[in-house]
C-alpha cells in the first residue's frame, strides 16, 4: 500500500468512529455552506465535510439493509407439507 492509500484508510479508519447523528446535526450547516459559493479553502472544505456526512448515511443505510436482508433470509419458515404425505427427500 503506497503513502496515499495509507493516508486515505487512516481517515476512513476515523471517519468511520464518527456517529451519524452528531454528523446530521452538522448536516444542515455544511450544506447551507456548500450551497452558497465561494472561491475560498473553506467552501472547499465544506463541500468535502458535507460529502462525508452523505457518505456515512449511505454506508449506514446499505448496511441496515442488508442486515435486515441476513435476518430475514436466516428466518425462513419451513415449508408447508400437503396433509398425508411424509415429509421425504431424496440422500445420496
Amino acid at each position: 500500500m503506497n503513502k496515499l492509500e495509507e493516508s486515505l484508510n487512516k481517515i476512513a479508519g476515523n471517519i468511520l468512529c464518527l456517529d451519524e447523528a452528531s454528523l446530521m446535526s452538522l448536516w444542515e450547516k455544511y450544506k447551507t455552506k456548500m450551497e452558497h459559493f465561494s472561491f475560498s479553502p473553506e467552501w472547499e472544505k465544506a463541500v468535502v465535510i458535507f460529502s462525508i456526512i452523505n457518505s456515512i448515511r449511505v454506508k449506514n443505510a446499505i448496511f441496515n439493509e442488508q442486515l435486515i436482508k441476513t435476518q430475514t433470509d436466516e428466518y425462513t419458515p419451513p415449508p408447508k407439507r400437503k396433509p398425508g404425505k411424509p415429509n421425504l427427500r431424496l440422500v445420496k
